[in-house]
C-alpha cells in the first residue's frame, strides 16, 4: 500500500554524477556533531581514499591534489596509487592540520578523537568492507583496529553506489590473498568495518533535514557510477535540498584517480 502523503510534503528524485556525490557525502561528515567536536577538542584523522579527499577538503576550506590522496582503488583493474606518488593522511589537532606518522597518531588516539576511514562495499546490513591488497592488512590494520580499541569513532564516508547484494561477514570469509587464484590486478582481502557510515543519504539528512532514500546506482555518459536519490520531506527543505544538489551535479567535476 502507497504511504500516505502529507498536505506539506515535497517529493524529488535528484541524480548525483560521482563528483556531486562524493562532495555532498565530504559535507555530510564535516557536519557530523562527533567530527565538530573532535575538531575542537582532539584529534581528527582522515586516512587515504578517493571520497576522503573530498572529506580534506571540507575539512580544511581549501582544495588538495586529489589523486595523491588515495591508496586502493577501483580502475581498469583493482589497483593503487604508487607510495611514493601518496600524499600523508591527513591529522588535525583542535582544528589545526599537524604533522604525524600513522605510527605516532595511533598512540595518541584516545576516546573523543575522530578517525575518518573510507571502504569499498557497504551491505545490506550497514557493514562496510575495506579492500586489502597488503599481507599485513593495510591502513585498516595499522590504524582502523587499534582506534577501535581504544574506544575511538570511526567515521565511514561511502556512496550508494558501492552497495553489494551480499553480506560482508560472509564475503571476508571466502577472499583473500592467499586464496584468490585469479585477479583482475591485485588479489586482496576483505575486512568488515563498522562505525558511523555517512552516505548520500545520511549526509541529506544532516544538511537538508531531508528523508532521502537511495533509488538506483549507476547509467551511462556522464551518469556511469551516479547515485539516484528520492527525496522526501516539508516542501522548503526539499526545494533547497533539489535545487543545490542539482546545482552540485552540474558543477562538480569527476574524481580523478591515476
Amino acid at each position: 500500500m502507497p504511504k500516505d502523503r502529507n498536505a506539506t510534503e515535497r517529493r524529488a528524485i535528484v541524480v548525483l554524477p560521482p563528483g556531486a556525490a562524493r562532495r555532498l557525502i565530504a559535507r555530510g561528515v564535516a557536519r557530523l556533531p562527533s567530527v565538530q567536536r573532535a575538531l575542537g577538542e582532539g584529534l581528527v584523522v582522515v586516512a587515504l581514499g578517493t571520497t576522503n579527499a573530498y572529506v580534506a577538503e571540507e575539512l580544511l576550506g581549501k582544495a588538495i591534489d586529489r589523486e595523491r590522496f588515495c591508496a586502493g582503488y577501483i580502475g581498469e583493474t583493482l589497483t593503487w596509487v604508487p607510495p611514493e606518488r601518496q600524499a600523508n593522511p591527513l591529522v588535525l589537532e583542535k582544528g589545526r592540520p599537524v604533522e604525524r606518522s600513522l605510527d605516532e597518531v595511533v598512540t595518541e588516539l584516545k576516546a573523543g578523537d575522530v578517525v575518518i576511514k573510507g571502504a569499498n562495499v557497504l551491505d545490506p546490513a550497514g557493514v562496510c568492507g575495506v579492500f586489502m591488497a597488503s599481507p599485513l592488512g593495510g591502513t585498516v590494520g595499522k590504524f582502523a583496529v587499534p582506534a577501535l580499541a581504544r574506544g575511538v569513532e570511526v567515521v565511514i564516508p561511502i556512496s550508494a553506489a558501492k552497495s553489494i547484494h551480499g553480506f560482508v561477514a560472509d564475503l571476508a570469509q571466502e577472499v583473500g590473498i592467499g586464496r584468490v587464484d585469479d585477479a583482475t590486478g591485485f588479489p586482496i582481502g576483505l575486512f568488515p568495518l563498522t562505525g558511523t557510515v555517512v552516505t548520500e543519504a545520511e549526509a541529506i539528512a544532516l544538511l537538508y533535514g531531508v528523508r532521502a532514500e537511495h533509488l538506483a546506482t549507476g547509467g551511462v555518459g556522464p551518469g556511469a557510477g551516479a547515485v539516484t536519490l528520492f527525496l522526501v520531506g516539508d516542501e522548503a527543505p526539499v526545494r533547497r535540498a533539489f535545487g543545490e544538489l542539482s546545482a552540485l551535479a552540474q558543477t562538480e567535476p569527476p574524481p580523478e584517480v591515476g
